[in-house]
């Protein structure tokens, strides 16, 4: 975080200013304020000869649009203007009989409450000239902002806010995979909430581990105008997340035309090809991307526009390959046995599975926003905001290092995306005003298998390495759609130093999910020459009983509400409290179907839902100013939300009523008789077909079905406690250095367990032995054990007058958890984590938690050419590893360890007696981006080109051992043996390989 530079300018007036002329208070910005909203506001108090003044009138006029909003001080001097639009100027004018003061280009950030002293003199009116806002103080707790400047001056090159919101060390961009996950303080990134122009963005199923709804950010990078992350705000109008709170405004229009267009460019030859010393290879891609937006005013000081368009036309990378293929991760396979693997699969099943050798793969992401603000009267804005997004990614399933993929058998992810908002901000009277929002979020999800759905999974296995062709057997049947409806009524009223807050909140869910395994058939062979003679070891298929896989799909709806009231009471010029409860309650007429048998082995039904289940949420924070360079805030208050809603949907999927998944070891594949085979494949047999004698089981209603998943009829809401507290001290030389600590623990944190099983004893090498003694199931329920974690991050800001700015962070991190809850199937968040006893509540390092992380960035701009800048922004990071387990492989774990317990799957989730989970740590990253820029001569007066580059990982490019990411293979478990032979790690070459890309911008 960096300091306000309006504040350190308004320090350096003071002292220059006459005494009893000036503005007394700087610009601090020490005030709560709601980053869910997309305004900001200014306030403070007017006094002259230190005695309030009342009746005195205070303008701030946008010098954008040209509105004016005023209020009148009270008794005590007081003053608020509220539900200023937020990323653009204003000028801030006092007059009193008293004496007049004024600010001139004051720039209000989103969320932003500057707080804002007047000292008047009839001697002389001293006027102090605002700037952009380098930081904020939004709501009471650890808190990031950043701002417009920050967005396109960072060597963003993803086009991601994610890009820049990392500059904070205590917010980490998993760059191990595209969708760059943000996990805050070591949480869990599903745990996120982000909201956009006051409505809540998120992924409302779940599915993503980028908290978007899409494969990217579903918006154009140029229309947002400022971000805030808030980690823990204490006030009650912030809810759906335990973790943090990310918050975009966008851009409106304004009287004046503006607008830009811009194009990027890269391909092979503006990326490394060694790593380590290693030739890699890197086959021929190039990506293009361009867009626009465009703003202005309809009808002038009434009715603005904004619009912005983004595409994207880029490449996936399939970066695995055989032993000497010269892949960034080569897997223990040889090339001959891929070739005569995919020989097989043409000649004798007629399936192409595709290439076995690192590649690219095509994918398109389409996204524009449209804009219209109609300021309806002074007192009285509506603003109307539209989204799309149309994204896919070409995605591994199966991409361990014991494990290789043929090309086909990725699956294409991705989602489109509309929504709609309006909102309409009214201030009925200088101490009354409010807010209403509606919107509408929907969501069309997409996984479906490159190899087409036409070809079921086959698995061959050697010796080292699983070796996988056709379809995912997870993409079988699997759609999923839903809208959320979200409704936000809210009003505050100014009572002398009170600032009342009061509101209601509701999000509706309307979801339909179809997800099913195996409906095109899993076949295993025990090595190559099985699969040629089709010898199957295991045959899986899985299917409604009707046949029809429609019939497999669930639908249901929920309502979350909330309520909440919340005092501001600003007690004298130097402590400010905040205090307030919020209540959410949960509502839903829909029930997953009962089931019978469950029914009489449980005595209860399966049925369960969230419907009337609730929590009351205090919040308090405070601020305290212990002089002009130091000041204080803290609080403490409770959190909720944030957990996927597909954890829920598991009950609804997986009754047992509909649908039956059949096992059949030891199979003929070509003395089988074949059903269910498409129109128009190439032949009626494996693979394209089922056996006939497995088909029969599921149309019977037999076989061994997935285990029942039910909510605990006793399932709390989960919440969490965060106590934070922070510093902010303008230093000596202009240094701005701020500390922040923030503890949290989680209560009723959300995990599975199977609720068929009973401990029976223990067996003679320690383990506990468990039996199933009831139907077979999972259970959503409360852990006895919460979440835990606490970091502490400092920082540092400095500018300097000839065009240098530095920001220095470092951020210390514990987070422990009982359950990482990594995935999206009840049976995959049970087994994905190591332990000694699968049903104990035990907490362990988190596997989110980054223990240390150090960030800088240096910007450097100079005036080489005439007054047309050149800009130069470094970024540099260091991140501890992130930790792993060493565990028995699966043989000795479930076979050896557990006397064969099939609940476990042969999986590597067993830990030797004595072992405790993700007690390794992987290695540690770190790297540098660079991002150049040079202004260039426009075609018109105002306006202005730049031309562009961003080097993603300079690093690399200095030095091909540098800037290398090595990370455990998800889950996170490893043998001692697979540690030993170089399989823990693997090298995330996306990462790993520099990369550059060029581009142009003009702007007008």
């Amino acid at each position: 975080m960096h300091p306000s530079i309006s504040k350190i300018f308004a320090r350096k007036a003071l002292v220059r200013a006459i005494a009893g002329a000036s503005v007394v208070g700087s610009f601090g910005l020490t005030a709560p304020v709601y980053a869910q909203e997309t305004t900001a506001a200014v306030r403070g108090v007017v006094t002259s000869g230190g005695q309030p003044v009342a009746g005195a009138t205070v303008t701030a006029r946008s010098l954008a649009t040209g509105l004016s909003r005023s209020a009148t001080t009270d008794a005590a001097g007081n003053y608020f203007i509220r539900q200023l639009p937020a990323g653009v100027d204003y000028s801030v004018r006092v007059t009193s009989p008293q004496g007049s003061a004024s600010t001139e280009r004051l720039n209000l950030a989103v969320g932003q409450q500057a707080q804002m002293d007047y000292a008047l003199s009839a001697i002389e009116e001293v006027v102090v000239m605002g700037s952009a806002v380098e930081v904020a103080d939004t709501a009471i707790g650890p808190t990031a902002v950043f701002s417009i400047s920050d967005l396109q001056d960072s060597p963003a090159i993803n086009r991601n806010i994610n890009d820049v919101i990392g500059q904070d060390p205590r917010i980490y961009i998993d760059q191990s995979s595209p969708e760059d996950s943000i996990q805050c303080n070591g949480a869990n990134p599903r745990f996120n909430s982000l909201t956009v122009d006051g409505i809540r963005l998120n992924d409302g199923f779940g599915l993503n581990s980028n908290g978007y709804p899409t494969q990217r950010m579903p918006f154009p990078f140029d229309a947002v105008s400022s971000v805030a992350v808030e980690m823990a705000p204490m006030s009650v109008i912030y809810g759906g997340f335990s973790a943090c709170n990310i918050n975009a405004v966008t851009k409106s229009g304004s009287n004046e035309l503006f607008g830009s267009v811009f194009m990027d460019y890269t391909d092979d030859n503006l990326q490394g090809d060694k790593l380590e010393g290693d030739d890699i290879l890197v086959t021929d891609y190039d990506e293009t991307r361009y867009g626009f937006e465009l703003g202005g005013a309809l009808i002038k000081d009434k009715l603005f526009f904004y619009g912005a368009y983004e595409k994207y036309e880029g490449v996936d990378f399939n970066d695995r390959g055989a032993i000497g293929s010269g892949a960034v991760n080569e897997v223990l396979v040889t090339q001959a046995e891929l070739d005569e693997i995919a020989q097989i699969a043409r000649d004798v099943y007629q399936f192409d599975p595709g290439t076995s050798t690192p590649g690219t793969i095509d994918f398109e992401d389409e996204k524009y926003i449209g804009k219209l603000d109609w300021y309806v009267t002074d007192r009285q804005r509506l603003a109307l905001t539209y989204m799309y997004n149309d994204s896919t990614n070409a995605t591994p399933s199966d991409g361990e290092n014991i494990e290789f993929e043929f090309s086909d058998h990725f699956y294409d992810r991705g989602a489109e995306l509309n929504s709609y908002i309006a909102s309409l901000y009214s201030d009925w009277t200088d101490n009354f005003s409010t807010e209403v929002r509606i919107a509408r979020t929907e969501v069309d999800f997409v996984q479906v298998p490159r190899a087409g759905d036409a070809f079921g999974e086959i698995r061959v296995e050697l010796d080292d390495v699983d070796v996988y062709l056709g379809g995912d057997d997870s993409r079988h049947a699997n759609e999923l759609e839903y809208t959320i409806d979200q409704f936000v009524a809210r009003g505050r009223y100014q009572l002398g130093s009170h600032t009342i807050t009061g509101g209601y909140e509701r999000e509706a869910y309307d979801i339909f999910n179809l997800f099913y395994q195996h409906v095109d058939t899993e076949i295993r062979f025990d090595g190559i020459d099985n699969f040629r003679a089709g010898l199957a070891d295991r045959v899986y298929y899985g299917n409604a009983i009707s046949n029809n896989e429609a019939d497999i799909a669930e639908a249901f709806e929920y309502a979350i509400n909330y309520v909440y009231l919340q005092d501001e009471w600003q007690v004298n010029d130097r402590l400010t409290v905040t205090y307030g409860l919020r209540y959410d309650y949960y509502e839903t007429d829909d029930e997953p179907n009962l089931n019978p048998a469950f029914l009489a082995s449980y005595g209860f039904g399966n049925n369960d839902t969230l419907d009337g289940r609730d929590l009351l949420q205090p919040r308090f924070g405070a601020t305290y100013d212990f002089s002009d360079e130091l000041s204080f805030r803290g609080g403490i208050g409770l959190f909720s939300g944030g957990n996927p809603n597909v954890w829920l949907s598991n009950t609804y999927s997986n009754t047992n009523t509909t649908a039956v998944q059949a096992r059949i070891d030891g199979m003929d594949l070509f003395a089988q008789n074949y059903v269910n085979c498409e129109d128009g494949v190439p032949v009626c047999g494996p693979g394209y077909g089922v056996p006939q004698d497995i088909a029969d089981v599921v149309a019977a209603g037999d076989g061994s079905n997935f285990e029942i998943v039910y909510l605990d009829p006793n399932f709390d809401i989960p919440s969490e406690w965060k106590y934070t507290a922070g510093l902010t001290w303008y230093a000596p030389m202009d240094v701005t250095v701020t500390a922040d600590l923030q503890v949290s623990r989680g209560e009723d944190t959300a995990v599975y367990k199977r609720g068929d099983l009973e401990r029976v004893g223990t067996n003679d090498l320690g383990y506990p032995i468990y039996e199933s003694v009831r139907e077979p199931s999972f259970v959503l329920t409360n852990s006895s054990k919460g979440t835990e974690s606490e970091s502490i991050a400092f920082s540092a800001f400095k500018s300097w007058d000839n065009g240098f700015d530095l920001r220095l962070g470092y951020a210390y991190t514990e987070a422990e958890d009982p359950n990482p809850m990594t995935s999206s199937v009840a049976f995959s968040n049970y087994i994905n984590r190591a332990f000694v006893d699968p049903q104990a509540d035990v907490l362990a390092p988190s596997n989110w938690a980054i223990e240390h992380r150090f960030t800088a960035v240096l910007n450097y701009g100079v005036d080489f050419f005439g007054g047309y800048e050149t800009r130069i922004s470094l970024f540099g990071q260091y991140n501890s590893g992130i930790p792993y387990s060493i565990t028995l492989s699966g043989s000795e774990g479930t076979a050896d360890a557990y006397g064969f317990q099939p609940f476990l799957d042969f999986e590597q989730n067993v830990l030797p007696i004595g072992g405790s989970r993700n007690s390794q740590e992987g290695d540690s990253f770190s790297k540098i981006d660079m991002r150049i820029s040079q202004e260039i001569p426009g075609f018109a007066p105002g306006h202005r080109g730049s031309a562009f580059i961003i080097i993603d990982n300079l690093t690399n490019l200095l030095n091909d051992d540098w800037g290398v990411m090595n990370q455990p293979s998800f889950p996170y478990g490893v043998t001692a043996e697979q540690e030993a032979n170089g399989q823990a790690q693997q090298r995330i070459g996306e990462t790993s390989l520099w990369s550059m890309r060029v581009g142009l911008n003009y702007r007008f």
